[in-house]
């Protein structure tokens, strides 16, 4: 698909339109609104788990596989997340792939026992954490801003 696109100049161009927009491994989706995709980030989270149940398996104790699994593929489930509008399906989405991780963890298909053992091993769903990461953005955006502010006048 194009579109036409004339400039205040006169001079008409073609420009294709691309489906997904890749920067700094943030994925902007086509669409009337502006929206970014989680899809890669919930592959990259999926990749990373799997690779720390690779290697510590059924061998490690649950706290140290949670331990692993915050430190190491939280972080990149929510990379640069913060600083986009995410929808309420999105979050959802963030927080299906964490019960998915602890239904696997604790085969189990009950999420009243995955709510338990989250509550249990102090382990915050991703929609959480990412809004905890949105106002900790938001607090260094402003500040740097007022510096820059301030620096001008």
């Amino acid at each position: 698909m194009s579109y036409r696109v004339v400039f205040p100049d006169g001079k008409l161009e073609r420009y294709q339109v691309i489906a997904n927009v890749c920067g700094m491994s943030i994925y902007i989706k086509q669409s009337t609104n502006f929206k970014c995709s989680i899809d890669y980030a919930n592959r990259s989270f999926y990749r990373s788990a799997n690779a720390i149940f690779g290697r510590v398996g059924r061998i490690a104790s649950k706290d140290i596989t949670l331990q692993l699994i915050n430190t190491k593929c939280i972080p990149v489930l929510l990379y640069g997340l913060e600083a986009y509008p995410l929808l309420k399906s999105d979050l959802s989405s963030l927080d299906f792939v964490v019960n998915r991780l602890f239904m696997k963890l604790f085969k189990t298909s009950n999420i009243d026992v995955v709510k338990c053992c989250q509550d249990h091993f102090g382990f915050h769903l991703s929609s959480v954490n990412w809004s905890k990461r949105v106002k900790k953005f938001e607090a260094k955006f402003h500040a740097y801003t007022n510096k820059a502010v301030y620096n001008v006048s």
